[in-house]
């Protein structure tokens, strides 16, 4: 029996463990399919993610802005290219070729109707009962934590973004 895993919270590490998981399923010879909902560069971790044999990354946004400073426009392209790479993952998942899924940021992407939510409840379904699942983001819906076989909090305590260090290559992307 495959099952759904949700990793959320306010600190730092959902799509670095989400990864860690993607890098062990595919050193098992599983194939892995990664779709980074709301992102437009690939982190490090997905680069070489990227270049591994039987791994799928898929990611997109339109613009280069958050999400809550999108245009009309950028909302609505954002949502076709959401919607495009959640049905490809889960097409390659019906038909076998990809035991794992990771829905990276699939909780921001919900909450900020980026993509259909009728196509991340399809993850939930029997038809995939043999494809294991990884949620991850900040303020899961309750359906997120309602599916959930594992549930991961990961809470920031101290981060030294609080203290005006900007982002860093190689260590928060």
């Amino acid at each position: 029996m495959a099952c759904i895993h949700l990793y959320h919270g306010n600190g730092k590490g959902k799509t670095t463990a989400a990864a860690g998981l993607a890098f062990r399923a595919a050193a098992a010879g599983m194939g892995v399919c990664i779709v980074q909902f709301l992102k437009s560069r690939a982190s490090g971790e997905m680069r070489l993610l990227g270049e591994m044999t039987g791994v799928t990354v898929l990611r997109g946004k339109a613009g280069e802005h958050f999400t809550n400073a999108m245009t009309a426009e950028e909302r609505a392209e954002t949502l076709k290219i959401s919607n495009r790479n959640c049905m490809s993952a889960y097409t390659m998942a019906v038909n076998g070729m990809a035991e794992l899924v990771i829905l990276d940021e699939a909780c921001a992407a919900w909450k900020e109707d980026l993509v259909n939510h009728a196509l991340i409840e399809k993850f939930f379904s029997d038809e995939l009962k043999n494809t294991e699942i990884v949620l991850t983001g900040r303020n899961p819906p309750p359906l997120f934590v309602e599916k959930a076989d594992y549930i991961t909090e990961f809470v920031k305590i101290r981060h030294p973004f609080d203290n005006g260090l900007t982002a860093r290559e190689g260590i928060e992307y």
